[in-house]
C-alpha cells in the first residue's frame, strides 16, 4: 500500500509540475499572460500545501514507533536511515531514469551540507523521543515555523510579518511551560534535545530554499545513509528482536515517504508556511501516543501544548485564507 502511494504521488507531482512549468497556452494579451502565470503559481502553491500536510501525517508515526522499539536510539537511527535511504535512492533513480546515473546522483557540497544537517536533526529527533514524552517532542517541534521564519529572514530576507511575531511569542511561552514541566518530571534532557532537533529542522528547511538547485530529496536519502554508516561503528544493529525488525522496517518506509513528500512540498511554498503546515503532525502524534501507549505527559505539557497549537494553527489558518484565490463572476 505504501509503495503504491509513493508511485501515485510521484506521478501526480510529475504531471502537475509539468503542467505548471511547461504551460504554453499562447496568451493573446498581457492580462491573459498575468492571469495564466498567477494560476500556475496558485496550483504549485496548493500542491506544496498538500504535500507538506501529507508528510506531517506520516511523520506523526515517529514517536509511537520509537517508543515501541526496544532497541536503543542509535540502532533505530541506523536501520531507519539504511532502509529509508535505500527507498529514497530508488525514488531518485526513477525520477532521473532518462538521465545518466552519474548526473542523477550528483550531490555537490551543498547537498552534502544538507545531508549532514539532516543527519544530526534526525539523530536528535530519535534521542528526544527516547528521553522525554512524545507530546513534549511534538509540541517543541511545532515551533519550527517560527525558527524557520527567523532564519529565512536572516538568510533570504523573507518578510517577517507582525502576526508571525505575535504567534512566535505565544509559541515561546508554550515551550516555557513544557520545559518547566520537564524539570519536575525529570525529562528536561529530552526537552533540550528536542529543542536542538527543532533548530536543526528549521535550518534544513531554510537551506532547501537557499540551495534551490540542490537535489534535496537525494540529500534526504544520503542523510539516512550517513546515520546508518556511523551507527555500525557505535552499536551492533543486527542484535534486534524479530518484533523490532518489523517495526524498524516500518519506520524506514515511513521515513522515506515523509522525506519525499516534505522536501518536494517545501520547494513550492515559503519556509515559514511549510513549517506551520508541517506542525499538523503535533496533535496526531499526541493522539497516537495516548491511543497506542497510554502515554500522558504532565499537566504543564498540556498547557504549553495548547498555547503552541493555538498560535500555530491560528497563524496557519490566516496564511491559508490569504492564499485562496478569489472567485470571479463570469
Amino acid at each position: 500500500m505504501r509503495g503504491l502511494l509513493a508511485v501515485e504521488y510521484s506521478m501526480t507531482v510529475d504531471t502537475l509540475l509539468s503542467a505548471v512549468s511547461a504551460y504554453d497556452g499562447g496568451p493573446q494579451s498581457v492580462e491573459e499572460a498575468d492571469l495564466s502565470d498567477s494560476a500556475g503559481r496558485r496550483e504549485a502553491h496548493l500542491l506544496g500545501i498538500l504535500l507538506v500536510i501529507a508528510s506531517a501525517l506520516v511523520f506523526s508515526l515517529a514517536g509511537v514507533l520509537t517508543k515501541s522499539i526496544a532497541a536503543d536510539a542509535w540502532t533505530i537511527a541506523c536501520w531507519r536511515g539504511l532502509l529509508g535511504g535505500m527507498l529514497i535512492a530508488l525514488y531518485v533513480a526513477w525520477l532521473g531514469r532518462e538521465k545518466p546515473l552519474r548526473e542523477t546522483f550528483r550531490l555537490g557540497w551543498r547537498g552534502w551540507l544538507l545531508a549532514s544537517v539532516g543527519s544530526l536533526a534526525s539523530l536528535a529527533f530519535i534521542f528526544a523521543f527516547k528521553l522525554t514524552y512524545i507530546a513534549n517532542v511534538a509540541v517543541i517541534y511545532a515551533t519550527v515555523p517560527f525558527m524557520a521564519a527567523g532564519l529565512a529572514w536572516w538568510l533570504l530576507r523573507e518578510s517577517f510579518q507582525w502576526r508571525t511575531t505575535v504567534a512566535a511569542v505565544f509559541s515561546l511561552l508554550g515551550v516555557v511551560f513544557v520545559v518547566v514541566g520537564g524539570l519536575a518530571s525529570g525529562s528536561i534532557a529530552g526537552d533540550i534535545v528536542a529543542l536542538v532537533m527543532t533548530l536543526g529542522c528549521a535550518l534544513y528547511m531554510v537551506l532547501i530554499r537557499v540551495f534551490r538547485d540542490t537535489p534535496v530529496v537525494l540529500a534526504g536519502g544520503v542523510s539516512g545513509f550517513l546515520l546508518s554508516f556511523v551507527g555500525w561503528f557505535v552499536v551492533d544493529p543486527l542484535a534486534v528482536s524479530q518484533q523490532d525488525a518489523v517495526l524498524l522496517s516500518l519506520f524506514g518506509i515511513s521515513f522515506a515517504l515523509a522525506v519525499v513528500l516534505w522536501t518536494e512540498g517545501t520547494k513550492l511554498i515559503p519556509a515559514a508556511e511549510a513549517g506551520l503546515l508541517g506542525s499538523a503532525e503535533t496533535p496526531f502524534a499526541i493522539l497516537l501516543a495516548w491511543l497506542r501507549l497510554a502515554a500522558l505527559p504532565p499537566l504543564a505539557s498540556f498547557v504549553g501544548g495548547g498555547i503552541v497549537l493555538a498560535a500555530v494553527f491560528a497563524h496557519a489558518a490566516r496564511d491559508i485564507a490569504l492564499t485562496r484565490p478569489s472567485r470571479r463572476k463570469v
